[in-house]
């Protein structure tokens, strides 16, 4: 197992599937782990497993398009660890899946807030601490869906593929620094409440568990490769 002994994660969407999960793999590969979410509630609990397990987390409930939250959190992480290693992007809604001309606006827009501008957001805020780290990881996970169009996912995926370009670029732009890395997660079917949302007839049992992504996650860290690269897990 990989030693993440004194690096410092942050994993957005982590009082749930796939960030909850991973968040709690950092912990017990011995990260410290920042827990992002809007629900201080379901943060605990996460945190409380964390620290049963031996491992040690913060929790952090905010708003992620509250771009104000997000920089005070930054500074926040600034003043106590003065860097921060890994940055998991996971948060997302899925919204309605719906024909393109049917797409509510109103909607549209709150799932490109979350799913690209708090992102944005928190890449522009924190990339001064991924730049202080030794080494430093950026994940972002995106869906199948934003690399491969989909009737009825026009809303969804066109905010992935936003946030494939957006990470891309960012991948680009920090590869002369040798040391921050960017990777597309693409986690594929995984047992997850947005799962059950888009395929609500669907039998829990027939996807994987969100540990599996977790587990690919920290497999990744401990592997050489580009900057940039997307990788799915099966």
């Amino acid at each position: 197992m990989i030693d993440l002994n004194d690096r410092l994660a942050l994993v957005t969407g982590a009082s749930r599937g796939i960030g909850a999960a991973t968040a709690e793999a950092l912990a017990g590969a011995g990260a410290h782990v920042i827990l992002v979410a809007r629900s201080a509630k379901a943060l605990e609990d996460v945190e409380e497993r964390i620290h049963a397990a031996g491992g040690s987390a913060t929790i952090a409930p905010l708003d992620l398009t509250d771009a104000d939250a997000v920089a005070k959190l930054s500074e926040a992480v600034a003043e106590r660890w003065g860097k921060l290693d890994l940055m998991m992007l996971n948060a997302a809604m899925l919204g309605s899946l719906t024909p393109v001309q049917d797409i509510d606006a109103k909607e549209y827009g709150r799932i490109l807030n979350i799913n690209l501008i708090a992102n944005l957001a928190l890449i522009a805020a924190f990339d001064p601490l991924l730049k202080k780290a030794e080494r430093a990881e950026v994940i972002g996970v995106t869906s199948s869906a934003g690399a491969t169009p989909r009737a009825f996912w026009g809303a969804y995926g066109s905010s992935k593929a936003a946030l494939e370009g957006l990470l891309g670029a960012y991948a680009d732009e920090t590869a002369y620094l040798k040391r921050l890395r960017v990777t597309i997660l693409d986690p594929g079917a995984t047992r997850t409440r947005m799962r059950s949302l888009a395929f609500p007839g669907e039998e829990p049992e027939e996807v994987k568990p969100p540990q599996v992504v977790a587990e690919r996650v920290l497999a990744l860290l401990g592997e050489e490769r580009e900057t940039g690269m997307r990788i799915r897990v099966d």
